[in-house]
This record gives C-alpha cells, structure tokens and sequence, in this order.
C-alpha cells in the first residue's frame, strides 16, 4: 500500500474531521521581548471555535525565516497550555523554546489545545465523550488544529515553506510525530519522551499512564507506533527518549527504533533518523536541548 494510501487510512480512523477550508487570522496585539518579537493570534478554522495561538519571530529578521510548530505538553496543566511556549515547564530545559527558537533564527508558532489555556472550560473528559457522541474523535480534532496550523505557517510571507518542523514533549512530541506522518510539508520532526509502542505499553499494564485524549478507536486494527512513523521516513526524525520513563516503555523503544532503522536504511538515509536515549525519567534533560539544537541546525 502506498503512503498515501496509508495516510487516508489513518485520517478514515481519527473521526468526522471538519472541512479544512483556510485559515483567517486576527492579530490582537503584537509586542516586542528581549530576544523576539511576540505576535498575539486567534485563528479560525472555520468550522470549530477560534483557536488563541503565540507566533513569535526572530528580532531583525529579514526575508522569509524557517518556522517550527512548537505543541505543547500536557502534564495536568491545563491553565498553562501555549503559554509553555514562553515559559517553559518543570520538565523542560531553560531557556523557554520561544528564546532558544528565536536565537537560533526561527520563528515558532504555538496553539492552545482543546481544554488548554484560553480554551479551558470543558474538561478533557467531558470533551472526550461529547466528541465520541458526535462521532469525532478528540485526538483527531487536536490532530486537525495542527494541521491547519501548518495551513497558518504556510500562509505567512515571512515563513519558509520548505524549512518548517515540528517538535514537542511527551502531548506534545506524540503530536509531532502524528503531524509529521500525516503532513509531508513538515520537513523535520523532532519528539521529547513521546515514543509510545502500544503492544508494550498494554503488556506493561501502563494505559492508565495516559490520558483519554489520545486514545482512537481500531487503531491496533491496522496500525501500530512504527507503522505511523514509518510514514515519516526518509524526512529527518529525531526521538529524544528517557529510559526511566514510565510513560514510554522500555521494551517498546527497541521495537520501534529497530524497526525505523531499518526503513531509513532502505532509503538510504540512516543519518536522517536518530532515537538517543537518556538515563532519566520524563523529562528534556540538558543533553537532549543540545542534541535537539543540532539537529535542527543540520537539517533545517
């Protein structure tokens, strides 16, 4: 089956998705910090409510720059959402994605997921089952967001639409990968304690490790974790992983790093995927903002 076609399989299981008809964008303010300039955006996709989102852009930059779609994690902080973005979290390195982005000469976009930030109000579960009782599927409808956010960044006459990447922790690096498999516009995919192999994660009895949001019905039907990323391949791919990690089982790394391996290899592009694993629990450890950072410097 050609990727294509896997690709329209895995949408056919994320629910009744909306139409992606555009994206309008308003500009509520825009301010300048010390090491970027902050944009304040909501962003309609028209057929969902408004999404509240930070672009943030390189101080002086000329021209058209390389953009990443930065998702947030989730870790319960539900008030925080793209505010991780410009803050960082407890889990994350220093200094925030927005600066060290920024520093690097990309700029970066982040949008509030469903129950996150300013779209707080409705708790996850309660979205969970109103969506299930629409026939959607929440994952499918976060899922369908960072699509139009692609839509957003590809829009803009100050972004590169042949460097854009994305990356995240743990939601947010399972978004990445997600993304990056279903939108070959993303050209880098980069992913922090987010490399979840099912079958290990139901042996291991860890499914309550997770929240509901990501679960989608018939999914170990016709797919597995690498079967997803595989559609990835041979784009740069990059899994910074914690062996302690409870959230990311042990024995579920070795499958899926084997397994992509060998499809890079087949495509002659072995550099282009790298799983490094770090004596740690569910965390970005300082080693891995460095590994990130070159990486995303070689290949975007």
């Amino acid at each position: 089956m050609s990727k294509e076609k896997k690709r329209d399989q895995l949408l056919s299981l994320l629910g009744d998705l909306p139409e992606r008809k555009g994206v309008l964008a308003t500009k509520l303010k825009e301010e300048e910090r010390e090491h970027y300039i902050l944009e304040y955006l909501l962003l309609n996709f028209g057929e969902t409510e408004k999404v509240p989102a930070y672009f943030v852009r390189p101080k002086r930059a000329q021209g058209q720059q390389p953009a990443v779609l930065f998702n947030h994690s989730h870790g319960g902080q539900y008030d925080r959402g793209k505010a991780e973005l410009l803050e960082s979290s407890p889990y994350l390195q220093n200094p925030s994605f927005a600066e060290e982005l920024t520093q690097m000469g990309y700029s970066a976009l982040c949008m509030d997921m469903w129950g996150f930030g300013e779209r707080q109000g409705k708790t996850e579960s309660e979205l969970f089952k109103e969506m299930l009782w629409n026939g959607q599927v929440m994952w499918g409808m976060m899922l369908y967001d960072s699509l139009c956010g692609i839509d957003y960044l590809t829009s803009r006459e100050d972004v590169d639409n042949s460097r854009i990447a994305t990356l995240g922790m743990s939601m947010g690096g399972l978004m990445a990968w997600w993304l990056a498999a279903l939108d070959e516009r993303v050209r880098v995919c980069i992913d922090i304690a987010a490399q979840v192999d099912a079958q290990s994660l139901i042996r291991q009895r860890g499914l309550d490790h997770h929240g509901f949001y990501s679960y989608v019905p018939g999914l170990l039907k016709t797919f597995e974790t690498a079967d997803i990323q595989s559609l990835i391949v041979p784009r740069p791919h990059l899994s910074l992983v914690g062996d302690q990690d409870r959230l990311t089982p042990y024995d579920g790394l070795g499958v899926i790093d084997e397994r992509l391996k060998v499809l890079y290899e087949k495509e002659g592009k072995s550099a282009h995927w790298r799983m490094s694993r770090y004596p740690c629990g569910h965390k970005e450890t300082a080693g891995m903002r460095q590994e990130l950072r070159i990486f995303l410097q070689n290949y975007l």
